[in-house]
C-alpha cells in the first residue's frame, strides 16, 4: 500500500498554509510535502508537524522570482551564486524539519541561452549541491515538469532526468517521479516506472488533465497503485493534486482505490 503524503500547497487551501497540517493529519495523512516553506519561519513548521505527528518528506529549493515566472535556477547560466545561496538556505530548512529530500527546479530558459549551455550550467550546479546535500543526509530530487503547464522548463522527460542522473553520478541525486507530468509528456506510465525504479526516490500523483484527486481523468489507478506495489516501491506518494472541490470531501479516491 503507498505511502501517502499530502501536498499542503494544493490540498487543504480552505484554512492559511499552518493551519493544513492539522487539517491533514486529521483526514488521516502521516506524512506532508509542499512547494516551498521559506515565507515561513523554520521553527513555526517544525512545531507544527510535532503537533501533528507528521513526517515532512519534500519541498523545493528556492525557485528564484516565482512571482516574476520564474520556476527555478539550476540551469539558467549567470544564476550560480544566487542558486548556491538558495540552496543553501534549503539545506538549513531540511536540517530543521527533519526533511530528508529537497527537489531542485531546473528553470525556465531564457531567450537565447543554448540547451548545451543550461545543460553544462545544470549539471555543474547538481554536482555541487549533491555533495552538499550528502553531506547533509539530504537527497537531491529532479522532476520533469511538461511543457503544457510549464513552457520551455528545461527538464522535460524521465529519460533526460535519468540520462542526467547518470552522468553526475553518485548516491544523492534521484527521480522525482511524478505520475501526472510523466502521462502528459511520454505516456506508458507504468514501464517507465518499473524501468526507472531503482531511482526513484519520491513519487507524486494527479490525474490527467484537469490535475484533480485520482479516478477524476485518464488514469487508470487501480493498476497503477497495484503496479506500485508490485514493484516493490517503498518512498513516499506525494498528492500533489488540485481538489476538484472541498480537500476533505475529494479524499474518497483513497477508500475507492484501497489505500
Amino acid at each position: 500500500m503507498p505511502r501517502l503524503a499530502a501536498n499542503l500547497s494544493m490540498m487543504f487551501n480552505e484554512v492559511p498554509f499552518l493551519d493544513r497540517f492539522e487539517r491533514a493529519a486529521k483526514a488521516g495523512f502521516t506524512a506532508v510535502e509542499y512547494l516551498f516553506p521559506y515565507e515561513f519561519l523554520a521553527p513555526d513548521i517544525a512545531a507544527r508537524l510535532k503537533a501533528n505527528g507528521l513526517a515532512q518528506v519534500l519541498f523545493n529549493g528556492p525557485p528564484g522570482n516565482w512571482a516574476a515566472g520564474e520556476r527555478g535556477l539550476a540551469a539558467i547560466p549567470g544564476r550560480e551564486a544566487e542558486f548556491r545561496e538558495g540552496f543553501s538556505r534549503a539545506l538549513d530548512y531540511a536540517a530543521a524539519l527533519g526533511c530528508p529530500r529537497v527537489h531542485v527546479m531546473a528553470g525556465i530558459l531564457p531567450p537565447g541561452v543554448a540547451h548545451l549551455t543550461a545543460a553544462s550550467v545544470y549539471a555543474a550546479n547538481l554536482a555541487w549541491a549533491g555533495e552538499q546535500a550528502g553531506r547533509a543526509g539530504v537527497k537531491v530530487l529532479l522532476e520533469p515538469i511538461n511543457h503544457h503547464d510549464m513552457p520551455g522548463y528545461f527538464l522535460n522527460t524521465t529519460r533526460q532526468a535519468a540520462e542526467i542522473i547518470a552522468g553526475i553520478g553518485g548516491e544523492n541525486i534521484a527521480l522525482q517521479f511524478d505520475i501526472y507530468h510523466c502521462q502528459i509528456t511520454e505516456g506508458d506510465v507504468t514501464r517507465r516506472m518499473a524501468a526507472l525504479l531503482p531511482l526513484i526516490a519520491h513519487m507524486q500523483i494527479a490525474d490527467v488533465p484537469e490535475r484533480h484527486e485520482p479516478g477524476t481523468g485518464e488514469i487508470g489507478w487501480e493498476f497503477v497503485f497495484k503496479r506500485i506495489d508490485a514493484l516493490g516501491y517503498s518512498g513516499y506518494v506525494g498528492c500533489e493534486y488540485r481538489p476538484a472541490g472541498e480537500t476533505e470531501a475529494g479524499l474518497g479516491w483513497r477508500a475507492r482505490f484501497g489505500i
